[in-house]
């Protein structure tokens, strides 16, 4: 009897250390009615978002769906299907035409940073930069951030600002930002 109780002690000291020493893992986020796993890349997750899938067509439109598999790390700021919806009618059926692949891949790669921004990491550059942060996008032109009570805000270039709306949403080449308009360049 002693020794089965001294087994169980045993096992659950053992137990508690293998879990104390357990390496820590990114929370999957739900997105558009899917999980979104860190384990798996951008494009891999964002192609289960029911949020997202005007993104995704577009992302393959353009071309750029290897480079988004890639390792990054990328921060993304991805727009929703209702963030499409906003933009003037027919805009999205125009941009995803061969004809203007450059135009689209211009205006997704203006969603992109180079490197992995968590929403703390951006909330400290604009702590640093008096309220604001300038960051350089993939397509060469820069987002401004601010914060807006707890929350994130993203301007473009023309002066149109998007709400961060789900932030963190971790990837294993990056992570996601979700927004809810979509960004445009100046060019």
């Amino acid at each position: 009897m002693i020794g089965s109780r001294t087994n169980k002690v045993a096992g659950g000291l053992l137990l508690a250390l293998a879990l104390s020493t357990a390496p820590v893992y990114a929370a999957v986020k739900m997105v558009g009615g899917a999980p979104m796993y860190p384990t798996k890349n951008i494009v891999e997750n964002a192609v289960n978002s029911k949020d997202h899938t005007t993104l995704v067509a577009a992302v393959k439109a353009a071309g750029l769906v290897d480079t988004l598999e890639g390792a990054g790390p990328f921060t993304v700021f991805a727009p929703t299907n209702e963030a499409f919806a906003k933009l003037p009618a027919g805009t999205v059926e125009t941009l995803v035409k061969p004809e203007n692949k450059d135009k689209l891949t211009g205006i997704l790669t203006y969603h992109v940073v180079a490197g992995k921004l968590t929403a703390a990491d951006l909330m400290k550059m604009v702590k640093a930069g008096g309220g604001t942060a300038e960051i350089k996008t993939v397509e060469g032109e820069p987002l401004t951030i601010s914060m807006k009570g707890k929350g994130l805000d993203i301007t473009d270039a023309k002066g149109d600002v998007a709400r961060v709306t789900i932030p963190n949403v971790m990837q294993s080449n990056g992570v996601i930002h979700v927004i809810n308009t979509v960004l445009l360049p100046a060019t």
